[in-house]
């Protein structure tokens, strides 16, 4: 009778372990959970979860890192009604920028690490490292980061609540974190330099071709006015071998009229006896009430 029991004992395990296999006739995929049961999909339910969330974090770290603080203060002044809401809800969270950063990293990471955690329980370890470099892949990394690219600053705003959230659950590590790397990296607040404006402005110039709506006169004079102080007088001045004068005594016939109208100036310069010796400068509006048939002298002022 002894082996008649082994036998049966050896079938009753058998079935023991297939039973743990099926519940409710619902057979395992692989992991530890049959699937179709209430905890497979309460699993697959927070991995889910895990990948959203992962996916925004991964986003906004894009999206908000992004935006400076000078591209936010601009358009808080001088841009649409709509941006301004936008970046006066952005500009308080993105004024601690380590902080912010610290925090969504060590949201991203969370998300991340928890996820294979979860997938082990619904398949296999092979399939569960394959969904999960695929859902990572393309709803964590690639899909968040070319939206908040995109639309970085409507993405920012709208969830700028929940940036607050989480800033202030992981502030135990992210306040001090964020702190270290104030003190070794500082704060990015630099403004443009002079020759960046003026590259900039280039860019916004019609000539450009990419849409921009400055005139060539409009850059012009801005990218005068920018190299105002940095200029001398010397090399804003016209050399006086290159300037149209008139002497003292030459008569202001029809001749010398055509002469001054041709140049087109506002005022010439008057020499006596050597061009060099400039002694005053001729008012050309002045000339309106002059009639050169009069033949009469240079006026000065």
């Amino acid at each position: 009778m002894q082996p008649i029991n082994s036998v049966l004992v050896a079938r009753m395990l058998s079935r023991t372990a297939a039973a743990t296999e099926s519940v409710n006739g619902l057979e395992s995929v692989g992991g530890g959970l049959p699937f179709g049961s209430l905890w497979w999909f309460i699993y697959a339910g927070f991995s889910c979860f895990f990948v959203l969330f992962a996916g925004m974090m991964s986003g906004l770290t894009l999206g908000l890192m992004s935006l400076g603080l000078v591209e936010l203060e601009i358009l808080q002044r001088s841009g649409t009604s709509t941006e301004k809401k936008q970046a006066a809800a952005i500009l308080p969270v993105v004024q601690k920028q380590h902080q912010l950063l610290v925090t969504l990293l060590l949201c991203n990471a969370v998300a991340m690490e928890a996820l294979p955690i979860y997938l082990d329980k619904l398949f296999n370890e092979y399939v569960a490292i394959i969904l999960s470099v695929t859902f990572v892949l393309a709803f964590g990394e690639v899909i968040p980061q070319a939206l908040c690219t995109r639309y970085g600053l409507a993405i920012g705003a709208n969830l700028s609540g929940l940036v607050r959230v989480l800033m202030i659950l992981c502030f135990p590590i992210a306040y001090p974190v964020g702190k270290v790397l104030d003190w070794m990296l500082g704060h990015n607040e630099a403004l443009f330099r002079r020759a960046q404006l003026k590259a900039l402005v280039s860019i916004h110039s019609q000539e450009a071709g990419k849409g921009g709506e400055l005139t060539h006169d409009e850059t012009t004079i801005i990218s005068g006015a920018l190299d105002l102080t940095e200029k001398t007088a010397e090399e804003a001045m016209t050399p006086i071998e290159s300037t149209f004068s008139l002497d003292v005594n030459s008569k202001l016939d029809w001749e010398a009229m055509g002469k001054i109208l041709a140049r087109g100036h506002s005022r010439v310069p008057v020499y006596s006896g050597n061009p060099k010796n400039i002694i005053g400068l001729l008012l050309v509006k002045s000339l309106l009430t002059v009639r050169p048939e009069t033949d009469v002298n240079t006026k000065l002022r």
